[in-house]
């Protein structure tokens, strides 16, 4: 092993190499990619996308990323194509094969029988000369001059270009169908980013206490609520309306200031209209409002009505942040 071979010039130089390489793909944006982009958003089939070696790995993100935006797409691999997969193709779908050389044994075969089908083929190709290219009815270009790999061998600057332009393909239909963060939060309700396109304050408040207090309570029975609901705070309500919160800090400021605690009630020591969500926030949205007034709780209400305290420690439970 040569360890005089400077690493992290190599790894620079990678970069840069597979940089340049996407940013050439910008001039291949042409009419023929948008009439593509424009034939599969119209279609009512789905989008089969094919590809052999590392193109077929790249079709697999391409597929992940399609039917996490709205565009229902499907992977089959071009080799088990040949041996029944193409089973799979339905009359009205539309076939994305991505290929490299566009001339692989493999898709030399799996292209007339798709042709024999009817179906619309698209190729996702770095070569424009081949016979991919020659027999598809659209083209997307995704040619680079020459690999990341000093041996201009191993497929690298190539890949990332397909899935570069795959990503591009995807980010037009989803904003050509006006894909919306609500459409988005349906198809994605697992994990941390799930919860924080769907979880609602109402999801989390149903499970803790609700403390609430009147006006004129005591501190005694006020100290009783916050420390019976274990919550660090409690609602101050002038009938059902919500008028104040009494939290852990507002206790000590009243220990600071007054040595006859047991003539004070709720009003006198709480903080007046406080920060406050309806129950329909989103918790990402609550926890942005806590951190931006440096507070860790906050009521909630539905028209007007007082429904509970959310804590930031239910928000740190589910994940979110």
């Amino acid at each position: 092993m040569n360890n005089i071979i400077d690493i992290k010039q190599i790894a620079i130089r990678t970069i840069e190499e597979e940089a340049s390489a996407i940013m050439q793909l910008s001039f291949y944006i042409d009419d023929t990619f948008e009439q593509a982009v424009h034939c599969i958003a119209n279609s009512s089939g789905r989008l089969i996308i094919t590809g052999i070696g590392k193109s077929a790995n790249i079709a697999n993100k391409i597929v992940s990323t399609l039917n996490s935006t709205g565009t229902a797409a499907i992977f089959m691999h071009a080799a088990d194509a040949i041996h029944g997969d193409l089973g799979i193709i339905r009359k009205n779908d539309i076939v994305l094969c991505i290929s490299k050389s566009g001339e692989s044994p493999e898709i030399k075969v799996l292209i007339p029988l798709i042709k024999g089908f009817g179906n619309t083929i698209i190729a996702l190709i770095g070569n424009t000369d081949s016979y991919l290219a020659k027999q598809a009815d659209y083209i997307l270009n995704a040619s680079v001059e020459k690999e990341a790999c000093p041996n201009n061998l191993a497929p690298t600057s190539s890949t990332t270009a397909q899935l570069v332009m795959g990503d591009a393909l995807a980010v037009c239909l989803l904003e050509l169908k006006g894909f919306t963060t609500a459409d988005f939060a349906k198809i994605h309700p697992g994990g941390a980013l799930g919860k924080q396109l769907y979880l609602q304050a109402k999801d989390i408040i149903l499970q803790n206490e609700k403390p609430q207090v009147q006006t004129d309570a005591s501190i005694q029975d006020v100290i009783i609520e916050m420390t019976s609901k274990r919550l660090g705070a409690t609602a101050v309500l002038d009938g059902e309306k919500l008028v104040g919160i009494i939290t852990d800090g507002d206790l000590r400021r009243m220990l600071n200031m007054s040595t006859q605690i047991d003539q004070l009630n709720a009003n006198q020591i709480m903080s007046q209209n406080p920060k406050q969500i309806s129950d329909d926030t989103l918790l990402v949205d609550a926890l942005n409002l806590m951190r931006s007034n440096n507070i860790t709780q906050l009521p909630v209400c539905q028209n007007n009505k007082y429904m509970g305290v959310l804590h930031l420690h239910d928000i740190l439970k589910e994940g979110i942040l």
